[in-house]
């Protein structure tokens, strides 16, 4: 009899620690839905999920509550193609050197019949142009002195102006002048000599010129 009863205390001795086992094990992983007896999340009649007393979002699956995961995000879907743009006017500037000495006769800067002509043909040349600025820049050869040739580079410069503007209509404002003397020779060190001799002016001839650049728009058409 006494063996019977130390076996039931040590059997009860046995059960209540795997007892007490289980609770902590359950306790540390709380079920947050009902199961089934085939080990599924248990549904109501609506196919809700049935929760438990333990479920809080963090424990939420996303077969019964995908409501509370993050959406995929759609793929933008890509732009149409932009029209293509339509031809903007093209800025052309034009340059042109014109020989001072069909502009003027040596050592003057008074515009000869033939230097007129030179810039109408210029003018000619320039027709569809929106003129923004038109400068005129003047330069002389290297005989006589910086001061002297700089100053005769500017009246030439200032003659072309002149005409431009009364002639040609052309507004003063959009036209601009400097003189650059015996400056950037075209002739380089080809000519010799200093004194002026009919040979060497004849040699620095290309560098008595006025160079005209224009800067505007002019419209041009594409052919599609």
């Amino acid at each position: 009899m006494e063996n019977m009863v130390a076996k039931k205390l040590l059997l009860g001795a046995v059960v209540l620690p795997m007892l007490f086992t289980g609770t902590a094990m359950a306790q540390e992983q709380p079920e947050a839905y009902a199961s089934d007896g085939r080990g599924s999340v248990a549904r109501d009649s609506s196919g809700d999920c049935w929760r438990t007393g333990y479920w809080t979002p963090a424990l939420a699956i996303y077969e019964c509550d995908p409501d509370l995961f993050p959406k995929a995000e759609k793929k933008a879907e890509a732009p149409a193609p932009a029209p293509a743009p339509v031809p903007a006017p093209v800025t052309e500037p034009e340059k042109v050197s014109l020989s001072a000495d069909e502009l003027f006769d040596f050592d003057k800067a008074v515009l000869k019949p033939g230097g007129k002509q030179a810039l109408d043909d210029l003018v000619g040349k320039l027709e569809g142009i929106k003129y923004d600025t038109i400068v005129a820049i003047g330069y002389a050869d290297r005989i006589g002195s910086d001061e002297y040739n700089k100053k005769l580079s500017l009246r030439r410069a200032e003659a072309v102006k002149a005409y431009l503007v009364k002639e040609k209509g052309i507004s003063a404002d959009k036209i601009f002048t400097d003189g650059k003397g015996e400056a950037n020779p075209v002739t380089g060190d080809t000519c010799k000599g200093t004194r002026a001799t009919k040979a060497l002016i004849e040699c620095l001839q290309p560098d008595r010129r006025v160079e005209v650049e224009v800067a505007g728009t002019r419209e041009t058409t594409t052919v599609r």
